[in-house]
């Protein structure tokens, strides 16, 4: 095409994207607000979530974190109580330590230069694209999967990212951008879906080069994936007067977070808490759960048992007291005793949430 038949194309597809987001947009909380504070917690949220998980998290959150200053004031442990069970908790960490930067340098909101914004932690041209666009009216492009998708099949196009990218900045418009963006994925989520797309409701059908080929399923080209690994693993709830004990995650992506003492089999689990110097009392399979993590899914095999209040002690102490709650350690074994009260609001790991479903079969 020319360069004035493209500059109509496109011009068409921004028309036709908007009046039908501003018709059929779904109602949603941050959709409500202009605040950048709270547009950027819903983007966080958002990557690799669904809308309806997102929901009830995003608006406790803002309960208890208002505004920077509130989320830069709590701990790290309560930040990651509430973002508990939405997963890649490093979004959490990151989304705390750039609200302490932008308190420091920014004077308690975000920076008005977009540029700035994308040097803090966690910050990557997607987040900047949809907090930018949508709070501030920047014309800065988002290519997320939803909108990957659509234009994959609008334009017949199977790029890599880039030219996605590239294809985004072209069509996002200098007046409502962020209107335009949010259309977009809106699309994506609600009508272009990856399987049977609801082409006869989509506004932009009589432009979709991929629908006039009849090569809507072909678009957008995925990549093979790797096999899911299935994993049998073993994890312990164990019970004394002083509650639960859990063990404060090391590394990984869920750094920081709470989980039950685990290991590959349950002999290689009773053989780790015995060297940790606990006599077992009563132990017995609870239950099973199953958890899925990237290409992995584990099959967790629940077991539980009973432990003298202090513990049998290990050379170094396994269990010692810690105010409210006990911590535990010794041979590779380091946690913490939770009552059922504090268990309530500790950030705890989707796979601990799962087990401890099973903690009324420890009566």
């Amino acid at each position: 095409m020319s360069p004035a038949a493209v500059s109509s194309h496109h011009a068409s597809i921004r028309r036709s994207l908007l009046a039908w987001y501003r018709k059929s947009r779904r109602d949603l909380p941050w959709r409500r607000t202009r605040d950048p504070y709270a547009i950027w917690v819903s983007e966080a949220m958002l990557q690799q979530t669904r809308v309806s998980v997102v929901i009830p998290y995003y608006e406790r959150f803002l309960r208890d974190f208002p505004d920077l200053p509130a989320l830069v004031g709590a701990s790290e442990e309560r930040v990651l109580a509430r973002w508990a069970g939405l997963g890649y908790y490093r979004r959490a960490r990151h989304l705390r330590a750039a609200a302490a930067l932008a308190v420091e340098r920014h004077g308690g909101s975000l920076p008005h230069d977009h540029d700035a914004f994308a040097a803090l932690p966690g910050v990557g041209r997607y987040t900047m694209g949809a907090v930018y666009s949508i709070a501030f009216g920047r014309r800065l492009p988002v290519v997320d999967g939803n909108v990957e998708r659509v234009l994959s099949r609008l334009f017949a196009l199977a790029g890599d990212r880039e030219a996605f990218w590239s294809l985004a900045a072209s069509l996002v418009p200098a007046r409502h951008p962020g209107d335009f963006n949010q259309a977009l994925m809106e699309l994506g989520a609600t009508i272009c879906a990856p399987r049977s797309p609801s082409c006869e409701a989509c506004p932009l059908a009589a432009r979709c080069r991929a629908k006039a080929l009849g090569r809507v399923g072909e678009f957008p080209v995925v990549s093979s994936r790797p096999p899911t690994r299935r994993l049998r693993v073993a994890a312990a709830l164990l019970e004394s007067r002083r509650g639960l004990l859990m063990e404060r995650v090391a590394i990984g992506p869920n750094q920081g977070m709470l989980d039950p003492p685990w290991a590959a089999s349950e002999a290689s689990l009773r053989r780790r808490l015995t060297r940790a110097g606990f006599a077992l009392a009563d132990w017995r399979e609870i239950g099973s759960v199953r958890h899925g993590i990237m290409n992995k899914m584990f099959d967790v095999a629940v077991y539980g048992a009973r432990v003298k209040a202090d513990g049998a002690v290990a050379s170094a102490g396994a269990v010692a007291s810690a105010g409210a709650a006990g911590s535990a350690g010794a041979a590779g074994l380091a946690g913490e005793w939770l009552s059922r009260r504090r268990l309530r609001d500790a950030p705890l790991t989707a796979r601990a949430r799962k087990a401890l479903a099973l903690e009324s079969r420890l009566d």
